[in-house]
């Protein structure tokens, strides 16, 4: 390995020297090369050396000073160490710690005045508690707190304490950070056969911090397993790591050839439509990137069989290495797990990691999960499987402050380049040149090789995680090069000048299959919001590692794109990134690409044109606090019984999982926003009640199963995987006919709606309908108002006469089912596209309308622009929140005679008495109930399937 230099020209440490990993970096005063040579050979040899501080040897020599059972040899005899307890002594909390080590380390004097405020919040209340949080951003000095807990910890109550972190890099930079302060790591990391035996004997006894990777606790043969404490390090990007003991992959490879065999093993669990396409060769876009789940109910009625076939694919190695450690998991468990189907792959695993039968991570006596972005809704909770974690709030001053400054660029959203897509390539191609370096997230491999081949400098040279995991030096000494980064938002560190300019490319939401499932075929959002938003926060600071530091971030792809320019995204990122995203998204939407360059140039130059602008976002974060997305409260307090239920079905105790079920969709029941997840759940309730029936034999079993049955699918409205699942024991659950929620609100309302039986308010109603063949947007939404009413909406309001592009111009609520939030722009002309600013403003009526309702959207609530413009600008599909839809006037006027019609039926039948079935019933004759209508509103949504 070739020496490394620092910027003056002096050598610096490298592994190749023999120099343990805290010292890696250092400047090295130069330890002849006869005595390095000399230090492979024995311990002696350290005396001989020229620089014993930066040197392996004396640094080993040092830590076996601290180890009462060490028996050294000495120069003129031997002699044996007596027993002695470190040399600050027993301190009374974590702060006096630092008071006693700073008198000899190489870190800072004291502690800051918020790391003491976390440190005494965890001495005084959370000491006792098996499950604590605390949330530092970035620079805010997290390791030192956690380091110190750890070494109080170990000092006042001999406790063997471990300290994990998502990556070896990491793992390396905190053991330095660690021995800067004065507190003595142990350094495990990689194969465990190559481990210093004295490191992980001082661990072991109680010595020193291990500190080491989650893979080394969360595996099948963990070897961080004698810890009494752990200190989890950036939990928020553990749930990988913590499920993958237990994820089962089977891939679709040449080499890995058991994908079919398994397929054809859980075909009895796919909708049999599916089955052809999957086993195709050359299936349509639909089927090559959808995700399906095989019903629970079918994969336990055949799981036998699974497992024969996986045990035998294991015994032949037909799977990867990966599959057949799972395997030694989920042996015995396939009926307890989920089913994950695609065309590249198969993922068996449980919905919540069952950790409570893993003893290297259940059994000590405290785990300490740190991330710089904590946040709401249980997230925290499901990706490590416990039911209660304490929060140890953030300090004052932290909570709106982060680290560095960055710049959000939007190419896609500049007025020109929204207009030429094409162009976007080179304007990202000149960004990158002219910054140098650049890190790029993105989601999954595809993207990676799309941006590798479309939007990276011609001969760029390019890096991979794997190529710098031990040391950043090969990416950082280069002038122009891009380190991408697949699925990874954390564990790279690239400070000031190492890099400049992130790239961020693709929505951060395309995880294992379980992850994709949950995002992109239930439409779960809420329950990965937290998710996302910690990996879109702690991507866009890799290079923003301190308060003077800067960088641009590239944002491209649609689905990101438009992710962030949300309003309310923007409200539940830290104040800080909210301020920034804001002045971002100015700067971009609508303006020139040259507009966009110079305003890049002026951030770069950090020089008084920028001051400007850095004042006014220090000044908006400070009006700002971090909100909680919508249902997050719920999500939270649900999360407990999930977890209930999770473990119970894997301990087989389907009685009890079923009564954790009930306990988790009556805590989502009232909220808004989480129906979709809830839905999930309930389908889990309905295969968990048809095993129990088919067990016992009990009709109770059954009923409970049909009610689940269609909560499931009255919930899913909207989403496509509910149809997707065999139809197990559908027959018996779908026997009761049940009206879609909305179309039961409408049909309850206009039974109600007396006045608009009689025939005066019935013709005055209908004759709203000129209004909405005009082009005066007062009588056009007034129009929409009555059209309202004629739908069954609950409340129907607008108001014509504000004029204010804030509000919506009509809304229609159908009770707590759902809301139709219209944006009529009927006075445009049919030339010209539908541009940026009004999917924006259309898109954020939605917000608008809970803040006047006082109340949460329902899910699957939408927001409709009517325009009769035939084309829409790529800046408009940029910015497009996903609840949004265009219609032309003519859809609108056609939707108006579809209700005329079965209003007018309805009448002359007298049913203004009848009941709400009856009036369904001649709804559905016309066509005329929401779920039927609904779908014609929503068959030009203004987002799409992103291409990247």
């Amino acid at each position: 390995m070739t020496a490394r230099h620092d910027g003056a020209g002096r050598r610096v440490c490298r592994p190749a020297d023999g120099c343990c990993a805290p010292h890696w970096g250092r400047v090295c005063s130069g330890c002849p090369p006869a005595a390095r040579g000399a230090q492979a050979g024995g311990r002696s040899a350290s005396s001989s050396c020229a620089s014993r501080a930066n040197c392996y040897e004396w640094a080993a020599v040092k830590r076996e000073s601290d180890l009462p059972t060490r028996v050294m040899g000495r120069r003129g005899g031997v002699a044996f160490k007596r027993g002695q307890t470190d040399s600050v002594g027993v301190p009374s909390d974590p702060e006096q710690l630092y008071r006693l080590l700073a008198r000899g380390n190489r870190g800072p004097a004291s502690v800051w005045g918020h790391q003491s405020k976390v440190m005494e919040h965890w001495h005084k209340e959370f000491r006792d508690k098996s499950d604590v949080a605390l949330e530092l951003p970035t620079g805010a000095g997290k390791t030192l707190v956690g380091g110190l807990i750890a070494e109080y910890l170990r000092r006042a109550d001999g406790r063997r304490v471990a300290y994990l972190c998502p990556t070896r890099q990491l793992a390396v930079q905190t053991a330095r950070k660690l021995d800067d302060y004065g507190i003595p790591p142990s350094l495990l990391i990689g194969q465990s056969k190559d481990w210093d035996q004295v490191d992980l004997t001082r661990f072991q006894a109680g010595g020193s911090i291990a500190v080491s990777t989650y893979s080394h606790v969360f595996n099948a043969r963990p070897r961080i397993d004698a810890a009494d404490v752990l200190i989890l390090d950036d939990a928020h990007a553990a749930e990988g790591y913590v499920a993958k003991p237990w994820s089962l992959r089977i891939r679709r490879r040449s080499h890995e050839s058991a994908y079919k065999d398994v397929l054809a093993a859980l075909s009895s669990a796919l909708d049999p439509l599916l089955l052809p396409h999957l086993r195709s060769e050359n299936p349509g876009d639909q089927y090559r990137t959808g995700i399906y789940l095989a019903s629970p109910a079918a994969v336990a009625a055949q799981a036998n069989h699974v497992e024969s076939v996986i045990r035998d694919a294991v015994a032949h190695r037909k799977v990867s290495d990966d599959a057949m450690y799972a395997w030694k998991f989920l042996e015995t468990h396939v009926a307890d797990c989920l089913a994950y189907v695609s065309y590249r792959e198969i993922l068996i695993r449980p919905l919540i990691a069952p950790t409570f039968q893993h003893e290297a991570f259940n059994s000590p006596k405290q785990r300490i999960y740190m991330s710089a972005t904590l946040g709401a809704g249980g997230e925290l909770e499901r990706a490590f499987g416990r039911p209660r974690i304490h929060r140890i709030p953030v300090p004052a001053g932290w909570d709106k402050e982060g680290t560095g400054r960055r710049f959000f660029v939007f190419p896609e959203i500049a007025r020109d380049l929204a207009s030429d897509p094409k162009a976007v390539a080179p304007f990202v191609r000149r960004v990158i040149e002219q910054a140098g370096r650049a890190v790029v997230l993105t989601p999954e491999t595809r993207v990676a090789d799309k941006f590798r081949e479309h939007y990276l400098p011609e001969n760029y040279r390019t890096f991979t995680a794997q190529q710098v995991e031990e040391d950043l030096a090969a990416f950082t000494s280069e002038p122009a090069a891009a380190l991408v980064l697949t699925n990874r938002y954390d564990g790279v560190d690239l400070p000031d000048d190492d890099c400049r300019l992130v790239v961020f490319t693709g929505l951060p939401a395309k995880g294992d299959l379980q992850e994709r499932f949950l995002h992109e075929s239930v439409g779960a959002d809420e329950v990965l919001r937290e998710r996302i938003r910690a990996r879109i926060q702690q991507g866009a600071g890799r290079a923003t590692r301190n308060l003077r530091d800067h960088a641009a971030v590239l944002v491209l792809g649609r689905s990101l794109t438009s992710y962030l320019a949300r309003q309310d995204i923007q409200a539940s990122m830290h104040p800080e990134i909210h301020a920034e995203l804001e002045v971002g998204v100015d700067a971009s939407l609508g303006q020139s690409s040259d507009d966009v360059w110079s305003n890049l140039a002026i951030f770069n130059n950090q020089g008084p044109d920028w001051q400007g602008v850095e004042e006014d976002i220090v000044r908006n974060r400070e009006t700002y606090d971090r909100q909680d997305g919508p249902g997050a409260a719920a999500l939270q307090k649900a999360v407990r019984s999930e977890v209930a239920a999770a473990n119970a079905l894997w301990s087989k105790d389907h009685q009890f999982a079923l009564a954790s079920i009930k306990s988790v969709t009556d805590q989502l029941r009232n909220a808004q926003t989480p129906k979709r997840y809830s839905s999930l759940w309930s389908y889990l309730g309905f295969c968990v009640a048809h095993r129990l029936a088919e067990a016992t034999g009990e009709a109770q079993f059954q009923q409970t199963a049909a009610s689940y049955f269609r909560e499931a699918r009255r919930n899913s409205l909207g989403a496509t995987w509910f149809d997707r699942v065999a139809p197990v024991a559908a027959p018996l659950a779908a026997a009761v006919e049940e009206l879609d929620p909305t179309d039961e609100a409408a049909m309850n309302t206009i039974l109600a709606a007396k006045d608009l039986w009689l025939p005066e308010a019935f013709q005055a109603a209908l004759s709203s309908r000129a209004g909405l063949q005009q082009t005066d947007p007062d009588p056009y939404e007034d129009g929409l108002v009555h059209l309202g009413r004629l739908a069954g909406a609950s409340k129907s309001y607008g108001d014509p006469r504000d004029g204010s592009a804030a509000k919506p111009d009509a809304v229609w609520i159908f009770d707590s089912a759902r809301w139709v939030i219209w944006e009529a722009k009927n006075q445009a002309t049919e030339t010209g596209e539908i541009g940026a600013e009004q999917a924006r403003q259309a898109g954020g009526h939605r917000r608008t309308t809970e803040k006047a309702e006082g109340a949460v959207a329902p899910g699957d609530s939408i927001c409709v622009l009517a325009s009769p413009k035939k084309k829409v600008n790529d800046g408009a599909y940029n910015v497009a929140e996903e609840n949004l839809y265009w219609v032309r006037p003519p859809q609108v006027l056609a939707l108006f005679d579809t209700l005329t019609r079965a209003w007018q039926d309805a009448r002359a039948r007298g049913l203004g008495a009848t009941s709400t079935a009856e009036l369904a019933a001649v709804f559905r004759e016309h066509r005329a109930l929401p779920s039927q209508w609904l779908p014609t509103l929503r068959q030009h949504p203004l987002w799409r399937t992103p291409e990247e």
